[in-house]
């Protein structure tokens, strides 16, 4: 047996189970898992499901820490469950529950209905004022590394949850549009091909948003990706501070290319791979157009 494969210990998982069908409220469930080298949180939910208890109800999707689906309370931490290894944060004992500040669809699995509304509500796509040039594109918009790094930063969330389950303001104010939605605003409002940033401050500057965060930071130190939603809120604080007093400076318009050789490419860039279907295939030869 390979030494991977071996047990290293029996360890107790104490499962948050809740089914708003049959339970009046959320109750813990206590499951023995073997747990190996390597075995992470959801491998050992997978146990759970394919050996102790058939109706555990959570949500995951890549196993990979990319989609975001499996986000859970572990330890009392938000984290996603496809990225921790058990073994790394229980000793004898592991406590799993869904994510808090969320409403429970059933056992593990929170409803993030409210989450996505409040991010669509900002407008999380580039918004252009010119109806000419989005009708009719004349040619593409051209970004500075150093444009590029202004928002980089911010475009890593894979919209997971954690950093609103950590938030403490949210928790007490369940309309605080929360870190994912203005993080996301911050990273459009950065985009110097968007032109939406005063549309967004109507929700990011009342009485629900920016201003309502009292920078904890519990959502950066959760965040699975680094993105930095506190740094985020912070920086968009002081934007609607300086729109308000009317001293933003003016963003510099996108450059535009109108055509193949106009931008500069970035150096040490390698050479694209050489053709590996002839210019004419061969079930086009001799065909008439």
């Amino acid at each position: 047996m390979p030494e991977s494969s071996k047990t290293v210990r029996q360890i107790s998982f104490h499962v948050t189970r809740y089914n708003p069908e049959s339970d009046r409220a959320p109750y813990v469930k206590t499951y023995q898992i073997p747990v190996r080298e390597g075995m992470t949180v959801l491998d050992g939910l997978h146990y759970i499901k394919d050996n102790l208890d058939a109706t555990l109800a959570w949500r995951y999707s890549c196993r990979m820490g990319v989609c975001g689906s499996c986000g859970m309370l572990l330890n009392g931490r938000p984290t996603l469950a496809c990225n921790t290894q058990i073994l790394h944060i229980a000793g004898t004992d592991l406590t799993v529950g869904p994510l808090p500040n969320f409403h429970i669809i059933r056992d593990l699995v929170p409803d993030l209905l409210t989450m996505f509304e409040k991010h669509r509500s900002l407008k999380p796509y580039v918004v252009r004022a010119d109806e000419a040039e989005i009708n009719d594109p004349e040619g593409e918009f051209y970004q500075s590394p150093e444009e590029l790094e202004a928002y980089l930063q911010f475009t890593y969330c894979i919209k997971c949850g954690c950093c609103m389950a950590a938030c403490p303001t949210l928790a007490t104010d369940a309309r605080y549009l929360g870190p994912m939605p203005l993080a996301a605003a911050q990273r459009y409002n950065k985009d110097t091909r968007d032109d939406g940033r005063r549309d967004r401050n109507q929700l990011t500057g009342d009485a629900h948003g920016a201003f309502r965060c009292h920078y904890a930071g519990e959502c950066s130190r959760v965040c699975p990706k680094g993105v930095d939603p506190a740094k985020a809120i912070q920086h968009l604080k002081r934007q609607l501070v300086l729109d308000y007093l009317h001293l933003a400076r003016r963003k510099k318009p996108c450059k535009k290319l109108h055509g193949p050789g106009q931008g500069k490419p970035l150096p040490n860039i390698p050479a694209a791979p050489a053709r590996t279907v002839c210019a004419e295939a061969p079930w086009t030869a001799g065909r008439q157009d």
